[in-house]
């Protein structure tokens, strides 16, 4: 967010006046703007790069043909994913956290996986979420990050189990 001032001032917007006040769980639920900033984060950077899943029955890749066999693994690349250009009408390599509102509401449910999918994603999903929206909002109530600059914030991932930002500068001004 630090490279985006105006998603910062929209947020700012959405919070109002509430700059001393604790937010309850239906107040932070109301915040649609900032749900839609935080699916952004988790769509451009997934807390994880890839999930594995085991193949139940044989079958066959209907693009490329290649066989698959009950008991194989298939690596799901979560990032790649989320930045297929057939999944998204808007440019899926733009931070736009308005997508979630308008054009790309309706998007593939499986094209932004951040804590997997099916019967098989995270069951701690929804404390996570709901830690990082109080944690968010909190944050924009008393502070405004700022672009450290080219020389510091030069981007780029570390691509372990998980997917982890390198190279980046970031200025913090208090409110």
């Amino acid at each position: 967010m630090s490279k985006n001032p105006r998603v910062q001032a929209k947020i700012k917007a959405e919070l109002g006046d509430n700059k001393h006040q604790h937010l309850s769980v239906e107040q932070l639920d109301s915040l649609e703007y900032l749900n839609c900033v935080l699916q952004e984060v988790l769509r451009f950077g997934p807390p994880v790069s890839f999930t594995v899943r085991n193949v139940t029955t044989d079958d066959r890749l209907p693009v490329c043909g290649a066989q698959l066999h009950k008991g194989d693994e298939v690596m799901i690349n979560i990032y790649n994913l989320t930045r297929d250009k057939r999944y998204w009408k808007i440019d899926p390599d733009l931070f736009y956290p308005e997508r979630f509102q308008g054009e790309d509401k309706d998007h593939h449910p499986y094209a932004s996986i951040p804590f997997g999918g099916g019967h098989r994603q995270c069951i701690g999903q929804d404390l996570a979420r709901l830690a990082l929206k109080a944690i968010t909002a909190r944050l924009m109530q008393h502070v405004t990050f700022g672009d450290g600059g080219p020389e510091v914030n030069a981007g780029g991932h570390s691509w372990k189990i998980t997917l982890t930002p390198k190279n980046v500068g970031v200025t913090i001004t208090f409110d």
